[in-house]
């Protein structure tokens, strides 16, 4: 295993990964250790031709040049750590190899280990490619508009309420919303999605994405050190250190298991020679081999290359993993309990039905429509704004001007236009005799877990309008995905019965837990993990973070509260639901690949072993046989990387 890129890549900055030193190095580490195998073949070939002393001392530098970097990081490790690790095996067993004559095969030995060391900083960099990138992606400068004119300045200098200038072609600096202009937006770099984004007045916009086609002026509304954009290098930096459970059971090994290879080839250099016959040549050479093949280096990259390529194809689609140890939890998942408002349903009201009565005299449908949007645009009630903004889109004509306006809070609202009264609320506060016709439409459209509002002109009803925190889109093809995954899928919401089993059954979940309180969440969460094992929470507000927290797996919407996306472990940044299904799958095929290299590198190990007690493994075949299953473990990892 290469220790430096263990290092760097748990601890590193993202901001850091792709910088050109990270290049220098690798490339670095490649030239050293093609140039010790040209020094190889030019030592074998003196050799060869008789010039034994030129052949040594080319063999030294083949030693030193190749052998340089891994031995300089072995040793401050070990120093550092106050641990033997794989590199110091190496060494030894190099050393050991020219001791007894062969130089060849020892310089073979540091060749190969340096080469794949280069080789796995490579695949390194590689599986944080789409990561790093994201640092390019952020603008320093923007055009900021102050006093009618126009000034750059640095991205850190703006403060919220700014207004600032995007010109089609350029990036967005910071987080804000559109106050004038209209255009097209790329959101790759924040969401994964491939389509442009249509942006009007009123419409946020996210650092680092692209303006394609409009000349916009934006309102900033975040601080560059707040925005999304930030909020996603945090997440991948947090990723970085983090560290599965079974990455630490493997370091806690590695330790350990040298320790004990070490005393094995200690007793090895001895005990063949009495009780099997062996020379002493042949058991110091055996002793070597032994050293190289037991050594674990396959075995500790089973882990980490497959967890930091996993993480980054989540973060390419938009799926966010604040750490291993989440990615590897997805797997073992047996239920999901999900907040209603805001998760399953968009958490906001809509008009889902407008029912006018057809015999109020002198009055219209339209227009009934009309003089309700007009009284209920002055207030603030979510019911009210949902009211008028399906008026708007259903009317073609101007709203009037209430003469009186009464706001009974909880209640509803009184009104009066062209000298006539209008009252709208509930049931009770409307003063009107409703026919049996619309007592049955209106019990019917309760039942199906909507919020019926009363129009009354008068003591006469005039409509009836029914609306409902609508279940988005995907929720149903979010659900459907899960349970073919064995997911036992729960809703939690403070809703009552009748609501939460209309919900549910629209949204295909197994089970509904109603009337629960935000307090209640983190009771009703311990519970089903009491009764399912593992259980993970999905949610987006200020309330949900102690249920997040208390779950085994917390999953965050994107666009939820500051409080809900810093405590969960999973964030979906584009708000998908069907991201969830794709965030276990992806996590089922990380701990796949890591069983198959964990197998493969332990088989590889003792297959060689036990060729060399056998005494039919030549060195050369040996350092083969290792640093190539320590190639191909890495490879594998990669596959992760792929959609």
């Amino acid at each position: 295993m290469n220790t430096e890129t263990k290092s760097v890549y748990q601890t590193q900055p993202v901001a850091e990964t792709g910088n050109p030193f990270a290049a220098i190095k690798t490339h670095a580490e490649l030239i050293a250790a093609l140039f010790s195998g040209v020094l190889i073949l030019a030592g074998w070939l003196l050799d060869r031709e008789g010039f034994q002393s030129a052949s040594v001392a080319v063999y030294l530098a083949a030693f030193v040049i190749g052998g340089f970097a891994k031995a300089k990081e072995g040793i401050e490790d070990t120093i550092e750590n106050k641990e033997l690790n794989v590199e110091m095996l190496m060494i030894f067993a190099a050393i050991g190899s020219a001791i007894i004559g062969y130089w060849t095969e020892g310089a073979i030995l540091i060749f190969i280990f340096a080469l794949s060391g280069a080789l796995e900083t490579y695949t390194m960099n590689k599986s944080h490619k789409e990561i790093s990138a994201l640092m390019d992606l952020q603008p320093e400068e923007a055009l900021l508009l102050s006093a009618g004119q126009e000034k750059k300045v640095h991205v850190s200098e703006l403060v919220i309420g700014d207004h600032i200038l995007v010109k089609p072609g350029e990036r967005v600096p910071s987080d804000g919303k559109i106050v004038k202009g209209q255009t097209t937006i790329d959101e790759a770099a924040i969401t994964g999605e491939s389509m442009p984004v249509s942006k009007g007045t009123e419409d946020e916009i996210f650092a680092g994405t692209v303006n394609l086609n409009g000349s916009i002026t934006v309102e900033i509304t975040k601080l560059s050190s707040d925005t999304l954009f930030q909020k996603i290098i945090k997440l991948v930096q947090s990723a970085q250190s983090e560290k599965s459970p079974s990455q630490l059971f493997i370091e806690r090994f590695e330790g350990r298991y040298v320790k004990v290879v070490l005393s094995v080839v200690a007793l090895m250099m001895v005990l063949p020679h009495f009780l099997l016959g062996w020379s002493w040549t042949e058991t110091f050479y055996r002793a070597m081999i032994l050293l190289v093949v037991a050594s674990p280096c396959a075995l500790v990259a089973s882990i980490m290359p497959a967890t930091l390529a996993a993480i980054s194809n989540g973060a390419r689609h938009g799926i966010l993993f604040k750490g291993g140890v989440h990615l590897e939890n997805l797997s073992h998942l047996h239920a999901i309990a999900f907040d209603k408002t805001g998760t399953l349903t968009k958490g906001k009201p809509e008009v889902t039905d407008f029912v006018a009565v057809s015999d109020v005299s002198d009055v219209s449908a339209e227009e009934i429509l009309a003089i309700t949007a007009s009284i209920e645009r002055h207030s603030t009630h979510p019911l009210a704004q949902a009211i008028v903004n399906y008026a708007t889109e259903q009317l073609n004509q101007p709203l009037s001007e209430p003469n009186y306006i009464e706001d009974v809070p909880g209640w509803g609202v009184k009104a009066v236009i062209a000298d006539e009264e209008w009252t709208i609320g509930k049931a009770n506060f409307t003063p009107s005799n409703q026919t049996e016709e619309f007592k049955l439409k209106a019990e019917a459209l309760a039942q199906s877990g909507k919020t019926v509002v009363y129009v009354t002109r008068g003591e006469e009803l005039a409509a009836i309008i029914a609306l409902k925190d609508v279940v988005r889109q995907e929720t149903k093809a979010a659900i459907e995905l899960l349970k073919k995954q064995g997911i036992y899928t729960i809703m939690l919401t403070g809703d009552s019965k009748e609501t939460a089993a209309a919900i549910a059954a629209e949204s295909h979940v197994d089970e509904f837990i109603a009337e629960c309180l935000p307090e209640t969440k983190v009771d009703r969460l311990k519970a089903l993990k009491e009764k399912y094992g593992n259980v993970a929470m999905v949610g987006d507000g200020i309330n949900d973070a102690p249920a997040l927290a208390s779950a085994n797996v917390g999953i965050a919407m994107g666009e939820g509260t500051d409080v809900a996306l810093e405590t969960a472990d999973v964030v979906l940044m584009k708000n998908e639901l069907p991201k969830i299904a794709e965030a276990i799958s992806l996590s089922r095929r990380m701990n796949a690949i890591v069983k198959q290299n964990i197998i493969f590198s332990i088989t590889v190990i003792m297959v060689l072993i036990s060729s060399n007690f056998l005494q039919v493994l030549d060195l050369p075949y040996g350092v083969i046989g290792h640093e190539g299953s320590t190639i191909l473990v890495i490879l594998n990892s990669l596959r992760l990387l792929r959609s």
